[in-house]
């Protein structure tokens, strides 16, 4: 089988899994975005998946997202950023990323803001909100959102898009997409077109789209085992 064919078939099996989780939701599958996750594969498999229709790809490591993005660079695609964002990659960030998932902090909003005006881009941003307590995943709490969507609403060259989040680890989900979902409607009311949940990835897709899921952040399902990153 050659790579495209083997990728062929894992998105069918995923836009299948899409489909009965809408169909069990009673949502249109053109409500949700499958977003492939292409860390440490390479640009190839980003061509071949283009090819198959995919339209969204994210990376979490701007080292290897910014050579990806630009070999990639005329497939018309959009791309996310989902890992988490240090001040100083912004700019780099910046220059190709439409959406950036990992927003937490007010700081990170004024330097997104100020890269955003040089480099002429209007990224959308969504909140990452923390849904447990663990240490090094990144996000605001819950009780920070409203304030720091008011950041970004207000920001120069920055769309506010909605949230996103990681299920806990060892935890039920469908809670925690719960959860999210009850946040993301809060914040839909105070900013109406923030319209966009990014939640759910191979493991737990079918629960995070149950729980209003516009956009399911898929690598494994889709390219396969992770390959090892050489530092």
């Amino acid at each position: 089988m050659t790579r495209k064919e083997d990728l062929s078939a894992n998105l069918a099996a995923v836009r299948e899994r899409v489909a009965k989780a809408c169909a069990a939701a009673g949502r249109s599958t053109s409500e949700v975005t499958i977003v492939a996750v292409t860390k440490t594969f390479p640009a190839s498999d980003v061509l071949l998946l283009a090819e198959l229709g995919i339209t969204d790809v994210a990376e979490n490591r701007d080292q290897e997202a910014a050579v990806k993005a630009a070999e990639c660079g005329d497939l018309g695609l959009t791309w996310h950023f989902v890992g988490q964002l240090q001040t100083n990659k912004v700019r780099s960030v910046v220059s190709y990323a439409d959406v950036v998932h990992s927003v937490d902090r007010e700081r990170l909003v004024t330097v997104l803001s100020q890269e955003a005006v040089r480099a002429g881009r209007s990224p959308r941003c969504l909140i990452q909100v923390a849904l447990d307590d663990a240490e090094g995943r990144g996000g605001a709490r819950p009780d920070e959102v409203a304030a720091l969507a008011d950041a970004i609403a207000m920001a120069a060259s920055l769309e506010l898009g909605g949230v996103m989040a990681v299920a806990p680890l060892g935890a039920d989900p469908a809670a925690a997409f719960a959860r999210l979902a009850g946040i993301a409607e809060s914040l839909h009311i105070a900013h109406p077109a923030a319209n966009m949940i990014s939640s759910g990835m191979s493991g737990d897709m079918e629960q995070a789209i149950a729980c209003g899921a516009t956009h399911v952040r898929v690598g494994t399902a889709l390219l396969g085992v992770r390959r090892a990153i050489v530092r």
